[in-house]
């Protein structure tokens, strides 16, 4: 599957917008710094985002980025597809010129893999990312106190 980085960077913006959203909206300055992805890049990404209608922009002091859907209602595959990212295991990008400008003996085969890709990430919502990443985020071992009253101390050997 060709899945460049943009499509990459684009699903790991909109789950920080989504976490990171606390009434306010998330610059992209912070996003930046979180993830590691160049402000302009971001910038680039997220005229798109919000040309598809995925997020809403604030201008100004406090300004940044706002989910304009619900989580739940946004898919990998919509923001995969808002910036411009394609979904194609095909060699030919989809064109049936894969072998001396004809169809190849494979291309139904990664045809049909790219529909059920894409079937995958329509399946796939925002906020099952948002709820997995808080898991990965929580701290796996916890902390046990003995609140046990304490013994009567162990006899010192001579």
């Amino acid at each position: 599957m060709k899945l460049t980085t943009k499509g990459r960077f684009a699903v790991t913006a909109m789950i920080d917008v989504a976490l990171f959203n606390h009434g306010e909206p998330v610059t992209l300055a912070e996003i930046s710094g979180r993830q590691k992805i160049s402000l302009s890049y971001l910038e680039q990404l997220f005229g798109k985002l919000r040309r598809h209608g995925l997020v809403d922009s604030v201008r100004g002091p406090g300004g940044g980025y706002n989910l304009a859907k619900a989580p739940g209602t946004i898919s990998v595959s919509d923001i995969i597809l808002a910036v411009d990212e394609p979904i194609d295991t095909t060699s030919c990008g989809g064109e049936k010129n894969c072998y001396d400008d004809s169809i190849c003996l494979t291309h139904h085969l990664w045809a049909s893999l790219n529909a059920h890709i894409f079937t995958y990430l329509q399946g796939v919502s925002l906020q099952s990312l948002v709820e997995d990443a808080k898991v990965r985020r929580s701290p796996s071992i916890h902390v046990v106190k003995d609140h046990r009253k304490p013994s009567a101390p162990l006899p010192v050997a001579a």
